[in-house]
């Protein structure tokens, strides 16, 4: 069963000189478009022997608390970007990590944007993977969400999050 072990980092700090962060390449990543397609940042996703490690950096967001998710399809249409589906549930859980009959494998903690307008978090998903039955990347794909307002961790479908603001296809490197 997933289940989220921890959340680091949800402040925003710049990204020059002695605070920025350089990472080895990811196994997965999503680049943040919003409705206008400008870029609002980016999600690395790494494998490791518990799961997978998510590496968010989101930008050009006013300071706030946002819901986030992994949505079940592999699309951002924009303007809405409803094309991504539902959260990714392949077990047909409620919303929420506060519900007792939750939660979708999609739901993950929120996002704290501080006044500086970088939010950061890391996310690490428990016993899931790209691949195989109940993964992540099956037929259609998986997309990255953020959303207008912050997920109140129990209401189902979508924790009263609002709107789908910004939106990644989760891709996986091209061979070379």
């Amino acid at each position: 069963m997933l289940s989220l072990l921890a959340l680091a980092g949800c402040t925003g700090f710049g990204g020059q000189g002695r605070d920025a962060v350089t990472l080895p390449p990811s196994d997965a990543h999503a680049n943040l478009l919003d409705g206008r397609g400008a870029d609002r940042g980016r999600v690395d996703i790494y494998r490791d022997a518990d799961g997978l490690r998510l590496e968010i950096v989101a930008r050009g967001f006013e300071a706030g608390t946002y819901g986030m998710h992994v949505h079940a399809v592999g699309q951002c249409t924009a303007p809405d970007f409803t094309s991504a589906g539902p959260h990714w549930n392949p077990t047909g859980a409620q919303h929420g990590r506060d519900n007792p009959q939750g939660a979708h494998h999609g739901d993950l903690p929120n996002l704290v944007v501080e006044p500086d307008m970088i939010g950061r978090a890391t996310v690490r998903l428990v016993g899931t993977r790209f691949e195989g039955e109940g993964a992540m990347l099956d037929a259609d794909g998986a997309a990255f969400v953020i959303h207008a307002g912050p997920d109140d961790m129990r209401s189902d479908p979508s924790g009263n999050s609002g709107a789908r603001i910004a939106c990644g296809v989760i891709r996986l490197p091209q061979p070379r």
